[in-house]
């Protein structure tokens, strides 16, 4: 199931719709990547395609036919290869970040440049990129701090719109909003240049794709945002792929003990693969999650947790089960309610409670480092990949997803 993108050429030669207006595409072979003859493309044509259109809340998800406009003077056209499906984009679709409709979904994938606007620099056609909904513009006093990814001049948006607060997509007139700065479940997207990342040509693309929010949010999060120490104890709650990320993270770290926790039975193997030393399946017994984590632990509780599944009821827990005096918990997790109530003792007593986008990496400084990651097979996503199927069929990875034998649906589109 993992894909070059050497292996693509012929498909997308043979393709109704051209990639750009006048495409001259050269192969290097699996290793390299294709390149037009102009190194900015004079595209202005609205292009007609395919995408996962959400009209409502609670309403499924729909292959739709949709208009993409060409690229503004700072933005890309994308070709989109492949997406995958994240727990946020369901979040999205209940409205939870915002009831923004009718929305394409999709912040997951990988694609290649169709065309650019006049002021782009660094991205040409060809260029085989990811989305990346966190910018860095290297320069603010955020970006400076060593503190923090949330860049103040490349900022986080919600609001569903270009940085200019319009569309590039439409549905027989209708706008159609965004999800964050792009919309991958489509066969093309526009986004901001600032908000893509060219990447490795050798990278497998269902690896690229999962490297765009899912895993490297976990990842992040030990990694860069808790900066779990070595010889250190963590908790995970959830093992999907942001947990998984969060235990490949600490054991990279040098964590020396890593509980994963989930009621699904599954995960104990599969959390083994990414560092796991010890599980816990709390629909087993009786007693609370931060009961079971101290009993781990001699009474001492672990120095950091993590909370992937966005269960807000389990956040009090998940603070308890860490050490007086020194733990943090780390909520990652996207909660249904707009607020948390949290235990004051429990807080008084030492304890830090921090919340973190996209596992504090900075997205063109950190994630290339994965990327090699994944070509050196230090980090082995395949681990990740349960299911794919093609974009027609993406409200199936709705369902998909809520089997207890999945992890990553990949979508080729």
């Amino acid at each position: 199931m993992k894909k070059h993108i050497g292996s693509l050429l012929s498909s997308y030669l043979t393709r109704r719709k051209p990639i750009s207006k006048n495409p001259i595409f050269r192969s290097f072979g699996q290793n390299h990547l294709f390149t037009s003859s102009t190194s900015h493309s004079q595209s202005d044509q609205v292009i007609t395609c395919k995408a996962a259109v959400c009209w409502g809340l609670g309403e499924a998800v729909k292959v739709e036919e949709i208009e993409v406009e060409p690229p503004k003077s700072s933005e890309v056209r994308v070709k989109m290869l492949y997406a995958s499906l994240c727990h946020t984009d369901i979040s999205c679709c209940s409205g939870h970040l915002g009831p923004l409709f009718p929305r394409v979904i999709g912040h997951e994938g990988v694609g290649m440049v169709e065309s650019v606007g006049e002021n782009v620099r660094g991205l040409k056609e060809g260029d085989l990129v990811i989305p990346t909904y966190a910018g860095e513009c290297g320069k603010c006093s955020n970006c400076r701090s060593g503190k923090t990814n949330l860049c103040l001049k490349q900022p986080l948006t919600l609001h569903g719109l270009m940085p200019d607060g319009t569309s590039r997509m439409s549905i027989r007139g209708q706008s159609l909003y965004h999800l964050f700065s792009c919309s991958t479940l489509s066969e093309y997207m526009v986004s901001n240049a600032n908000y893509l990342l060219k990447i490795d040509t050798r990278t497998p693309l269902s690896d690229a794709s999962f490297l765009s929010c899912g895993f490297s949010t976990g990842y992040g999060a030990a990694w860069k945002a808790a900066k779990v120490e070595n010889g250190s104890t963590v908790a995970v709650l959830g093992l999907g792929a942001v947990g998984l990320g969060v235990l490949e993270g600490a054991r990279s770290q040098g964590a020396a003990r890593i509980i994963g926790i989930d009621t699904n039975e599954r995960k104990r193997e599969r959390g083994k693969a990414f560092g796991m030393t010890d599980f816990i399946n709390p629909s087993e017994s009786n007693k609370t999650i931060s009961e079971l984590v101290l009993e781990l632990t001699g009474g001492e509780g672990v120095d950091y947790s993590f909370e992937c599944a966005g269960i807000h009821s389990l956040i009090n827990q998940l603070l308890q089960a860490t050490k007086v005096g020194i733990g943090t918990l780390m909520v990652i997790g996207v909660v249904d309610k707009p607020s948390l109530d949290i235990d004051f003792l429990t807080l008084l007593l030492g304890r830090t409670v921090k919340g973190c986008v996209f596992g504090g990496i900075k997205s063109q400084t950190d994630i290339p480092l994965l990327v090699n990651k994944c070509i050196n097979k230090e980090i082995r996503l395949e681990n990740l990949l349960t299911h794919e199927i093609g974009l027609e069929d993406t409200e199936k990875a709705f369902e998909l997803l809520k089997q207890p034998d999945c992890v990553k649906v990949l979508i080729k589109i």
